[in-house]
């Protein structure tokens, strides 16, 4: 966890994020500032799908893309919209640990009956779609893949501010992390 950066005060976090909505969400949702109003959203929020994430964020604050992993790669055009027809200059990326994307092929079997019980695919059909999906979807680490999400999105919107952060389960806090 050296890789994190704790946000306990303002002052902890680094000025490049302070007086910004990367800063305002980091206040508002580990220090609990006071909500100002907004009538237009302030950045876009890339996180996992996960339902175990809550952030502690004002209403009409944030666009939020949830994807398994927080992986935005398929949300292109989402993202796009934001940036361009909502006017976001800034995006946080949060991933989380014990992301249910790690090592997605110890879950073949759950996922496959999953599919066959609950949706009602045969057997077959769900092990293709594993087959299929299983490698875009798969992250190895949650905070490297967070990293590199960010350094590929910056390199898509050069002029947009990415912070990579993580959001631990055990604490329901976020974190920094450290490039």
């Amino acid at each position: 966890m050296d890789r994190l950066i704790e946000i306990n005060s303002r002052g902890s976090i680094p000025d490049q994020y302070t007086d910004t909505p990367i800063g305002n969400l980091l206040e508002y949702h580990n220090l609990n500032k006071p909500f100002d109003n907004y009538s237009s959203a302030q950045l876009l929020i890339g996180m996992c799908m996960d339902n175990r994430k809550h952030l502690n964020i004002p209403d009409n604050f944030a666009f939020i893309i949830r994807a398994g992993g927080a992986n935005l790669s398929y949300s292109g055009f989402k993202v796009s919209f934001a940036i361009s027809v909502g006017g976001v200059k800034h995006i946080a990326l949060i991933g989380h640990n014990h992301c249910g994307m790690v090592d997605l092929a110890s879950k073949k079997e759950i996922f496959v009956n999953g599919l066959v019980k609950n949706a009602g695919w045969s057997k077959e059909q769900a092990e293709e779609h594993f087959t299929e999906f299983s490698p875009k979807f798969e992250i190895r680490n949650e905070i490297d893949f967070t990293l590199s999400e960010s350094i590929r999105m910056r390199q898509v919107y050069p002029k947009i501010q990415i912070a990579p952060m993580l959001y631990l389960v055990e604490d329901n806090r976020l974190y920094l992390i450290r490039e």
